[in-house]
């Protein structure tokens, strides 16, 4: 829990420093590209392993990223070599994407329901949660027919549960707790 705590130390920075120079979208971008190459196995290695040193590192990036990424997001992520903390860098680039979205006014959520929506539905649906909430939603909608039928919609740790089977759970805890008269 620490390393979320310290990525989003870190993801707070650059945004606010964003935000002072280039625009937060470039660097949204840029930071987002970076966290994809880490995805690479040798890229990872390189920049994580003790055995390169910080200098090497930083003068790595620089090559493979100046003119690509904003100058000001290459010297956060020098100093973030600096300080050792590369590792954190796809958690780091996570948290800023979060903060992004919430600035653009954007939310995600997750949507389950019991049967694949048609594009129109889904549109339909998006447009509706956009509606109630005040804010452009994207829905991530995922298939899981347990649910029997309904919706159930998931917001980081808020969760409206709309399915069939919770209202079946439901009723059938009242009526087990329910006295029965002779």
């Amino acid at each position: 829990m620490r390393e979320d705590t310290v990525a989003a130390n870190y993801a707070e920075t650059l945004f606010e420093l964003a935000g002072r120079h280039e625009g937060v979208e470039a660097f949204g971008a840029g930071l987002g590209s970076v966290a994809a190459l880490m995805e690479n196995p040798s890229v990872h290695e390189f920049l994580v392993t003790p055995r390169v040193s910080a200098g090497d590192k930083k003068a790595a990036l620089g090559r493979a990223l100046v003119g690509v990424v904003p100058p000001m997001l290459l010297r956060f992520l020098q100093v973030v070599v600096d300080k050792g903390r590369q590792r954190l860098l796809p958690r780091i680039a996570a948290a800023y994407r979060d903060m992004l979205e919430r600035h653009l006014g954007r939310r995600h959520m997750e949507v389950t329901v019991a049967r694949p929506l048609s594009p129109d539905d889904e549109e339909d649906l998006a447009a509706k949660l956009s509606s109630a909430t005040g804010a452009t939603v994207i829905p991530h909608v995922r298939v899981r027919p347990g649910i029997l039928g309904g919706i159930v919609i998931r917001e980081g740790d808020t969760v409206y549960d709309g399915s069939v089977k919770r209202q079946l759970d439901a009723m059938r805890r009242r009526l087990m707790a329910a006295e029965l008269q002779p």
